[in-house]
């Protein structure tokens, strides 16, 4: 079928991808515009990957304000280039991660920031759980990771469900902008701070 150059502006709208792959899209697709933006995402997807090994060591340190000062965050986000971080793209993806550790909580960025003891003493706590549920013996292990992978969900905020869109995760979202952007994209660190709480013991240092 034909292509028409209103079918590939409108994809490119909807995806940021350039213009020439955005038509090989869509004649992959046969003009399903639908199908063209999961062609691209894979391999959009497949583009980011490569890329996450790259060295991001620009990039933005914003805050958010919320509920009339009574949740502050302060979060630092790299990229490749300087030229990435004055993008209004990258601009609102800090911002979008910054409401989403105010909205959500994370106490790390990634689960390989989660010390080794909190892991272990979750999994007793688990483990405990499903004995005294009366769980049989060999199906409690499984239960246990299935419960530590939810606990990760909880905490990091890469896998946290996107507080804009619950069928992404962050890390989801993040890998899109890589792709979209073309340079690597890394969350640094983060720091929450809520009036009155109190002051723990952190899980784990996202700074380290």
């Amino acid at each position: 079928m034909t292509i028409s150059a209103e079918m590939v502006k409108k994809l490119r709208e909807r995806t940021g991808a350039g213009m020439m792959d955005c038509k090989k899209a869509l004649v992959e697709a046969e003009g399903d515009i639908e199908k063209a933006i999961v062609i691209l995402r894979e391999r959009g997807l497949a583009a980011a990957a490569k890329k996450a090994g790259r060295t991001a060591s620009e990039g933005l340190v914003d805050s958010y304000i919320h509920l009339g000062g009574r949740v502050g965050v302060l979060i630092e986000v790299n990229c490749e280039t300087d030229f990435v971080a004055k993008t209004d793209e990258f601009k609102q993806l800090v911002r979008d991660l910054a409401m989403q550790v105010a909205a959500s909580k994370p106490m790390v960025v990634r689960r390989e920031e989660v010390p080794a003891e909190a892991i272990e003493q979750e999994k007793a706590v688990y483990r405990a759980q499903a004995l005294n549920e009366g769980k049989p013996e060999n199906v409690v292990d499984k239960i246990v990771e299935g419960r530590l992978e939810k606990f990760y969900e909880q905490i990091c905020l890469l896998e946290q469900p996107f507080i804009k869109d619950q069928d992404k995760t962050v890390g989801d979202l993040v890998t899109e902008k890589i792709a979209l952007l073309g340079e690597n994209i890394s969350v640094r660190r983060f720091a929450r701070f809520e009036l009155g709480e109190s002051v723990e013991e952190p899980i784990g240092d996202p700074a380290e």
